[in-house]
């Protein structure tokens, strides 16, 4: 779509005046438009031609200001080996304005709201980049990503088109610049003492029909015992966010971490309020069956996390929901140290009615906003160029990860080692120095995305097993770009919290058996009372405007 006031892309590329520009080719509608002002006056320090795989250098020494998480697992120090390596690398120094990891949500919006922002906002998760467009104090990204060769070249290789196009807003353009993976990488599933389940001549289940069916044979052998209990259920909106999350895509729906009361019927070609669905329905059924027949602990919906590990390091259960991390560092660590003989394995999500399947767009990770202060600076471009070579090439990628060849690692037929004496989360607990707190890469800020490869590299052998199974996987439609105007806004807002507080709160009621499913019929109706419906007609009429709009 070409918006009023603009330049078009040939005069751009005159005004441009330099040979990169016309080399480059947009993706999806809207990003072959750029500002109206005149990018000519806006190159200083931006190399002449940048392309794809090539190292970004600028041509004098510049500095940007960046908004960074203050990890209190990896503070920020001034000499980390990253800042000094990246101004040599790019002639870029990068100017931090430290914000404690507690508080960084907040104080980004204070900072963009009183236009004290830095120039780089990293680690911004869609969709909370909304609440700052209206009032214009962030870029619409989209007008410059064709100053972004590595950006455009990832999206088209990797066909990420439709997760691009799920971000845009109601003018047709977006303002995140997110972090792009090749596949999906799974995060949760659950994990089982598999020496227990050794003993007793069960195999790891592979369909959640056959974790019904260990978790019987467990409760028959230890009748006073909960086979699972779970853990995810405090500071978060929806009780075991981990367990639904996993468990609803083997149903082909959303539910925990990534509830979202809008869904995308893939069949019906058209957004459906989530609980209406018969896999959301199917799903509350089988953990009802769970909870009914004592196989899954009911503490597990209101305990905190540390009541839940010391239930499996007690043998009080023998299933708990996991991540990679996790399993290693915190269960199989304790139980070694607690249990002689204990044994416990993290398996691929189980399989459901929608089979081999998780959940679309979720190769999409967060991102980076940029300041619209940006437009004042006459080292646009160069920026841009910066900020695509740090965060979308293969180099600036492999850097922010993984350091220094020769200092921080080494390389081998695309596989990376530390050099002696460093750690990276636990690999080398003697070792002297810390990948992350004494050199400051594989920094959450900087270091998300990129080819499989890349995200697989560090790896523990248990999570390359789990990955490599969940990512062969295919993804759940992506539903298609549907943003809603100021005023619709507003009015979803008010609709979207009483019918996400109201479908938990019973569903949870519905798992516990504390409401019977014959009232499942009433459920709904008592969301349609809160304007589900309402909902529902407003993301599908936006998404037919959307698409006479931009088509």
């Amino acid at each position: 779509m070409q918006n009023s006031g603009q330049l078009s892309r040939r005069q751009i590329l005159a005004a441009a005046g330099f040979i990169g520009l016309a080399t480059l080719t947009s993706c999806g509608s809207g990003d072959d438009d750029a500002d109206g002002k005149d990018l000519a006056k806006k190159q200083d320090g931006a190399m002449k031609e940048f392309k794809a795989g090539q190292q970004f250098k600028a041509t004098k020494a510049l500095s940007f200001s960046t908004l960074h998480n203050n990890n209190p697992v990896y503070p920020t120090k001034d000499g980390w080996l990253f800042w000094k390596e990246l101004a040599k690398r790019t002639r870029v120094t990068l100017k931090p304005v430290d914000v404690p990891l507690a508080d960084y949500e907040k104080k980004r919006g204070v900072l963009i709201g009183s236009g004290d922002a830095p120039f780089l906002i990293p680690k911004t998760y869609h969709p909370s980049e909304v609440a700052f467009v209206s009032s214009g104090a962030i870029l619409p990204v989209s007008d410059y990503v064709n100053l972004m060769p590595n950006f455009r070249a990832k999206v088209k290789q990797w066909k990420l088109e439709p997760e691009i196009d799920s971000i845009r807003q109601s003018d047709g353009k977006y303002y995140l610049l997110p972090g792009l993976h090749e596949k999906v990488k799974s995060g949760y599933s659950m994990s089982l003492r598999t020496d227990i389940l050794d003993k007793h001549g069960l195999a790891l289940p592979t369909t959640w029909d056959e974790v019904y069916d260990v978790l019987k044979a467990l409760k028959e052998e230890y009748p006073g015992k909960y086979p699972m209990t779970d853990r995810w259920s405090t500071n978060t909106p929806f009780p075991c966010g981990a367990l639904f999350q996993y468990l609803a895509q083997a149903y082909g729906v959303r539910a925990g971490w990534s509830y979202d009361n809008i869904s995308y019927d893939g069949k019906a070609k058209k957004f459906v309020f989530t609980p209406t669905q018969d896999g959301y329905r199917a799903m509350v059924e089988y953990l009802r069956k769970l909870v009914a027949e004592k196989l899954l602990d009911p503490e597990a919906f209101t305990q905190q996390d540390d009541q839940a590990v010391q239930k499996l390091l007690a043998e009080k259960s023998y299933v708990i929901s996991a991540n990679p991390q996790e399993l290693v560092q915190n269960y199989r660590y304790n139980l070694k140290k607690q249990v002689k003989g204990a044994k416990i394995e993290m398996i691929p999500v189980p399989l459901g009615p929608a089979g081999a399947v998780v959940n679309g767009g979720s190769r999409l990770e967060n991102g980076v906003m940029i300041s619209s202060k940006a437009l004042k600076e006459d080292t646009l471009v160069a920026m841009m160029q910066f900020v695509d070579w740090l965060f979308y090439s293969d180099e600036g990628q492999e850097f922010c990860k993984w350091g220094v060849e020769g200092v921080t690692y080494t390389k081998s037929g695309g596989t990376y080692k530390l050099k002696d004496g460093i750690t990276l989360m636990g690999s080398d607990p003697d070792a002297p120095k810390d990948l992350q707190k004494d050199f400051g890469f594989f920094n959450g800020v900087f270091t998300y995305g990129g080819s499989w490869e890349l995200v697989s590299s560090n790896f523990s052998a248990d999570e390359q097993k789990f990955q490599d199974g969940m990512s062969k996987r295919k993804e759940l439609p992506i539903g298609p770009a549907h943003p809603l105007q100021s005023a619709e806004q507003e009015q979803a807002t008010l609709w979207d919290t009483p019918l996400k507080d109201h479908t938990i709160q019973n569903t949870l009621k519905f798992v516990l058996g504390k409401r019977p499913m014959s009232q499942w019929g009433d459920f709904l109706t008592e969301l349609k009372a809160k304007n589900s419906q309402q909902l529902v007609d407003l993301h599908n009429k936006a998404a037919d405007r959307f698409a006479k709009e931009n088509g």
